[in-house]
């Protein structure tokens, strides 16, 4: 059996409780947090007071501070802190929201919602309780849909991130998508075409 990765061994450090073991998991995995922050970033808009690393920071500073999970692997580690940067973007949103309250929802495609949360808050928040729901059902697919679609990830990457298989990622995304534009069209945001990344 192989060794453990090294951020397997310092998230173990992590969860037996040395702190510090997090501040070094952070250099190692930087990368694929910028990615993801740029990814949910480039969905809002332009002029957003976050940009990718107050995002990470921010995200950081919330797994350091909060009860997480013990950390199983890299890919958990990676997945919590994409969570944890969506909700902090759709706190965001939900204030933007609340401070705006506009009228009825207007019918846009799930990928309109996405690239356009800036002129209409309510869809990521739409998107996020979808989300949110398929997490509690099933938090591989819902893992996947966000590095897809936020992060950018292709099926490729997240199979090699996830150590699984190409044609189960192709093959989880579609029926995690399936799903979710059913969940999106139940909760009022009319979409013309399916969800496709």
């Amino acid at each position: 059996m192989d060794a453990p990765a090294p951020v397997t061994v310092l998230l173990q450090r992590f969860a037996r409780g040395d702190q510090s073991a997090l501040d070094q998991v952070l250099p190692i995995v930087y990368a694929e947090l910028r990615r993801l922050a740029a990814g949910y970033l480039r969905n809002e808009r332009p002029n957003h007071t976050l940009q990718p690393t107050a995002l990470i920071n921010e995200a950081y500073a919330r797994l350091v501070g909060q009860n997480q999970p013990d950390f199983e692997s890299r890919a958990h580690f990676v997945g919590v802190a994409a969570q944890t940067m969506r909700q902090i973007l759709v706190d965001h949103a939900r204030s933007r929201n609340a401070q705006k309250r506009g009228g009825d929802l207007e019918k846009v495609q799930l990928n309109e919602a996405i690239d356009a949360v800036a002129e209409r808050p309510w869809a990521i928040i739409a998107l996020d309780d979808a989300l949110n729901q398929l997490a509690r059902m099933d938090p591989a697919k819902s893992r996947l849909i966000e590095m897809r679609f936020f992060g950018g990830f292709t099926a490729e990457e997240s199979a090699e991130l996830l150590d699984i298989p190409v044609s189960t990622v192709r093959r989880e995304l579609r029926v995690a998508q399936a799903w979710l534009q059913r969940e999106i069209d139940r909760a009022g945001v009319k979409t013309d075409a399916p969800i496709t990344p």
